[in-house]
């Protein structure tokens, strides 16, 4: 009777076992297979002069403004954006932030002493960031100080023409794509006013963003390895490495540039380049549409070159050093 109770509750604890490690991997099975999408990052840059002035996103406190930007990484769509100004007024703003765009927004408040209410916009007030990055977008603010009860008419001009307003037209805030125009100088100049004749009744201002270019990287071919003289043996290692290089990234390209020697055959080029060219094929599966071979002339001695193109580089160039002239081609030579 104890033997069967042993022999039950072995059973029992193999069992709960087997069924513990089976829950363990489809666990981490779902969360491998389950790995999210990285999405395109959306973010609003503000800065404020002064800084120090409580900030509000979406109704939610975001601590004090910079007088240097502060990045904000938000889901695409429109979001407030409030900010307390010294003097107990709000700056208050819709922002429509697009997908995988950055927009830059730069408030100014610069106090006056009061003035007489007027039915004119004065004192008008254009701001915007001194400098951005080539591609965001620059968000032009215009705060006006109105007392009377006709709808202001809001005029903007941008420069240089090339520049691509994306919204805000009419309106107190101007949206402007910067792709395109780095190491350049977009200025917007705003005319408000109230429709009357009074000269005094439109009035003009503009602010000025430097575009900073984006640094582009120089993509450049290098050359990967370099055999003189060598045994096909020895060039076959040189290959496989090569191969290996291409297939961990396809979108490379290998190039083999075969030198004949001053005494070599006839036709060695040739050999040099076609066997090269069909190992890397037959035996080492690269697809012969990633390989470019190369005719360099002569050297002194039979030699190979294998090149890594990446994508938009320029092409390796023959480098000889014997004349077609100088060379005196020997007998081919025997196999052993």
């Amino acid at each position: 009777m104890s033997t069967r109770k042993l022999t039950l509750n072995s059973s029992l604890k193999f069992g709960f076992a087997v069924l513990l490690a089976l829950t363990v991997f489809a666990t981490l099975t779902s969360n491998v297979s389950a790995k999210p999408k990285k999405a395109k990052v959306s973010r609003i840059r503000i800065l404020s002069d002064p800084g120090g002035l409580l900030l509000t996103i979406d109704g939610k406190p975001h601590g004090e403004t910079l007088t240097e930007f502060r990045d904000f990484d938000l889901e695409p769509g429109v979001h407030n954006v409030q900010i307390t100004l010294p003097n107990g007024q709000y700056w208050i703003r819709e922002i429509d932030l697009p997908a995988g765009r950055i927009k830059c927004v730069k408030v100014n408040y610069n106090p006056l002493p009061p003035l007489p209410k007027s039915p004119c916009p004065y004192p008008l007030n254009v701001s915007a960031p001194q400098q951005v990055t080539e591609g965001e977008i620059i968000t032009y603010t215009a705060d006006v100080s109105y007392s009377g009860t006709a709808p202001l008419k809001y005029t903007w001009r941008v420069t240089p023409y090339s520049a691509k307003v994306i919204s805000g037209l009419g309106t107190a805030t101007l949206n402007v794509d910067s792709t395109g125009l780095g190491g350049q100088r977009i200025t917007a100049t705003l005319t408000a006013d109230n429709g009357s004749a009074d000269p005094a009744c439109a009035q003009t201002d503009q602010a000025v963003a430097v575009i900073a270019p984006i640094e582009k990287k120089v993509i450049v071919a290098r050359e990967f390895d370099e055999c003189n003289n060598c045994t096909f043996d020895d060039q076959k290692a040189r290959l496989d490495n090569l191969a290996v290089e291409l297939q961990n990234d396809p979108s490379t390209r290998g190039y083999i540039l075969a030198y004949g020697g001053r005494m070599s055959p006839v036709g060695q080029v040739n050999k040099l380049m076609s066997r090269a060219r069909d190992y890397l094929v037959t035996q080492r599966g690269i697809d012969a549409s990633r390989l470019v071979v190369v005719n360099g002339g002569f050297r002194e001695e039979d030699s190979v070159e294998l090149w890594i193109v990446p994508s938009g580089a320029a092409t390796p160039l023959p480098t000889p050093t014997v004349q077609a002239g100088e060379v005196n081609p020997g007998k081919p030579r025997r196999k052993p």
